[in-house]
């Protein structure tokens, strides 16, 4: 049966009755790429992490030879209203001036994406209206989030073969970080980080204000639309649709850094880890909270290159890993072909 590509979450229910009846990866696909691999003229295993992701596109992509044809870069933008608490050493304003930027090509992910071969998608989320302050009131009702989702998952478009993720939003980390909390508990310094460059005292006050906002919200929020609108941001949203829509559609994800990872957690509400099978973690950001999510979400990211930018710049680098894997996978010769004996 033909997939409509243009999901539409109508409601919180409808994405929990969604995540509970989830795609599956295709383990025959992944059985005979793993024979590929084992019969290329190399030692088994002696390509390593690329092995695994060429095995990684295969069992997403259905097929033993994965491709990269047509990759996406989504970046997604939204403005915070717990910017109002003093978390940021910068004006809101920067989230729309960085969006012109991406518009015009001056950014690092645009140069990025040039270079990876991926088409880079830029949308702004309402952002002369930002979100409420999460101390004094949820950040969205849950409408705004399914809406904000179904931006997410629109952006993708029809022709998509692999998908990376990323945000632009001054105070998006503090949300992240909430998110973090409110999801896999812990205590808030142990979640937050500089962001855009707080100093200590700065980092102090952004962990009291997101402990008001857990306070005030509470955690082990049960699915991903209540957490999303208790502390999240439209931009936040929008990759957890995204990221959802690709599910749907098993196409492979390759999030960015702490708060891509951050707002794509939020789908595991629930225990429901496994809803991100479809996805890897493209570098560890220098933003501290991010090695403690990715081990609470059972995830090694690929890279470790100290970056912090977001933008999804992470993920378009992790990106030439994976088309260096397909070009491996795809490309070398096997012992027959060469006439290379594999006995020892």
């Amino acid at each position: 049966m033909a997939f409509d590509y243009m999901i539409s979450f109508s409601s919180s229910c409808h994405i929990a009755e969604l995540i509970d009846s989830l795609p599956q990866p295709d383990g025959a696909a992944r059985s005979v790429a793993a024979a590929r691999q084992d019969q290329l003229t190399k030692p088994p295993g002696s390509l390593g992490r690329l092995e695994q992701l060429a095995l990684w596109m295969a069992e997403w992509q259905k097929t033993d030879t994965p491709h990269l044809d047509n990759g996406k870069c989504l970046v997604f933008a939204g403005n915070h209203g717990v910017v109002k608490q003093g978390i940021s050493p910068f004006p809101q304003e920067v989230t729309q001036q960085m969006v012109w930027n991406f518009e015009a090509g001056g950014a690092a992910i645009n140069q990025l994406c040039e270079t990876a071969g991926l088409e880079l998608s830029v949308t702004a989320l309402d952002l002369g209206r930002p979100t409420i302050d999460f101390t004094t009131a949820p950040a969205m009702d849950p409408d705004e989030v399914v809406h904000a989702m179904n931006a997410g998952a629109a952006a993708i478009g029809e022709a998509c073969d692999y998908l990376i993720v990323g945000e632009m939003g001054i105070g998006n980390t503090t949300a992240a970080a909430a998110i973090c909390m409110a999801r896999f508990g812990g205590d808030a310094g142990g979640w937050v980080g500089p962001g855009t460059g707080l100093d200590q005292a700065g980092v102090a006050h952004k962990a009291m204000i997101i402990q008001a906002a857990i306070d005030r919200h509470g955690e082990g929020l049960s699915d991903c639309v209540s957490l999303l609108a208790a502390y999240g941001g439209r931009e936040l949203a929008a990759i957890a649709g995204a990221v959802l829509e690709a599910r749907l559609r098993c196409i492979p994800v390759m999030l960015d850094g702490f708060i891509s990872s951050a707002a794509a957690a939020a789908l595991t509400a629930g225990n429901r880890l496994d809803v991100l099978d479809h996805c890897m973690i493209s570098h560890l950001s220098s933003e501290p909270g991010h090695i403690r999510l990715a081990t609470a979400m059972r995830m090694q990211p690929l890279l470790d290159l100290r970056m912090r930018l977001g933008e999804a710049s992470g993920a378009a680098v992790a990106t030439l890993l994976v088309r260096a894997a397909l070009a491996t996978h795809n490309g070398m010769a096997t012992f027959a072909e060469a006439g290379v004996s594999k006995d020892t």
